[in-house]
């Protein structure tokens, strides 16, 4: 879904901001690399991002795309996927069973990757490792366990994703990933934005590289999902980290937090769509479809508050102008008067960003619904995940082309 706003702003407020280009991407484990067909494709149809955004595996593709070393962040972040794909341990075979197809009404033989099975027990050793592999962040096995925290009962998390950290040392720079906050008007630097949820108080952390030194500790804390078993992580002294997806798994109202001033054209990668063709047909189906209520955008009533806000400041324009054309200001107390100019300048200088567009890029199923598609780090899967991306993307922007509609490319 796409929609444009047609109506031109006030002449005044327009030269008050900018139009910034903002990409939101999903978390969702191995559904993240959806998101790098979508980028690649933007990247090749020369769609300029001013802010990336993302939380989860959305802001370690974020990171990549602001931090990446080579200066080809399409590349990188394709060659951190497939590095990821590869790692992928495949000591389980894929089994085959018969199924019943409840739409055709028959038994037919169906394939089961073993892709999500091997990465629950044995872990994806360049993304992280489960405890009861005694892996250090080499690769190598420890001769000498720590046996305290092999107990179970004394665990917080069943994985680190520690590993994750090293991997992505070859692809970010983290001294460019920084830049903004001393370059923010530079069109040759992004804003990137990653969101997280403070354990203790259960209050959204905004990590914004305009404001603050973002680090790998921010992307790790990001991404560690507790119900999957992945560990807090501490971003400053006594503030803990959980994903952020915990709290919204596209984070569109943090990027309006944070960046109130500008209008923005939104590009949405979502991994789990919010609609489906038909109902689930049995408990595995079930679990996949409340995966994806549960993590599916949340943000329409966000865009529609928006859109009212948008009406408003437009409407707060129009009076004021009216005031000032046709209000006697010698009747009006100057301390009064004064207030009102101060609040309308800081309203509208600071304030009323107007989203212009909203453009969502939507991934479908490879296969049947399954309830570990999140956890399917297999090559082929990341392979098809990036190519479909890719085609999405790309019969998305030929459609806003219809609309003769311009991303500022």
């Amino acid at each position: 879904m796409s929609y444009i706003i047609d109506e031109e702003s006030h002449p005044r407020h327009k030269k008050s901001r900018n139009l910034e280009n903002v990409l939101i991407m999903q978390g969702g484990g191995s559904l993240g690399s959806f998101a790098c067909g979508v980028y690649k494709t933007l990247v090749k149809q020369n769609v300029r991002i001013d802010i990336v955004a993302g939380t989860s595996i959305g802001a370690v593709n974020a990171a990549i795309i602001v931090g990446s070393k080579s200066d080809q962040p399409e590349k990188d972040l394709e060659d951190f996927w497939l590095e990821i794909g590869e790692s992928n341990i495949q000591l389980i075979p894929d089994i085959f069973i018969y199924d019943w197809d409840s739409k055709i009404k028959k038994y037919l033989t169906k394939k089961i990757s073993s892709a999500s099975a091997n990465a629950a027990i044995f872990g994806v050793p360049k993304m992280f490792v489960p405890r009861w592999q005694w892996w250090n962040n080499t690769g190598a096995i420890n001769t000498v366990p720590d046996w305290d925290s092999l107990n179970p009962r004394n665990w917080t998390y069943v994985y680190d994703h520690s590993p994750l950290a090293k991997t992505l040392d070859k692809y970010i720079d983290y001294k460019k990933l920084n830049l903004a906050a001393t370059q923010e008007e530079s069109p040759s630097v992004f804003r990137l934005i990653i969101t997280a949820v403070d354990v203790m108080t259960g209050k959204p952390l905004v990590f914004d590289n305009t404001q603050m030194e973002i680090k790998a500790k921010h992307i790790l804390a990001s991404s560690g999902y507790p119900i999957y078993g992945f560990p807090w992580v501490e971003v400053e002294d006594g503030v803990y980290g959980w994903d952020g997806s915990l709290l919204s798994n596209t984070p569109i109202r943090e990027v309006i937090y944070v960046s109130p001033r500008n209008d923005k054209n939104i590009f949405i990668v979502e991994n789990y769509p919010q609609k489906i063709d038909r109902l689930p047909s049995n408990m595995g189906e079930v679990v996949n479809r409340y995966k994806d209520i549960l993590f599916s955008d949340k943000d329409m009533y966000n865009i529609q508050m928006s859109k009212l806000v948008t009406r408003h400041i437009r409407l707060i324009e129009k009076l004021y102008d009216a005031f000032e054309k046709f209000t006697d200001k010698a009747k009006i107390n100057s301390e009064e008067l004064k207030n009102i100019e101060n609040e309308y300048n800081n309203l509208i200088e600071n304030y009323g960003a107007e989203i212009r567009s909203v453009t969502r890029i939507i991934r479908s199923e490879l296969e049947s619904p399954t309830m570990l598609k999140n956890a399917d780090f297999s090559t082929k899967t990341i392979k098809e995940l990036i190519e479909q991306g890719e085609k999405k993307t790309l019969e998305k922007l030929s459609y806003c082309d219809l609309l003769n509609y311009d991303f500022n490319m």
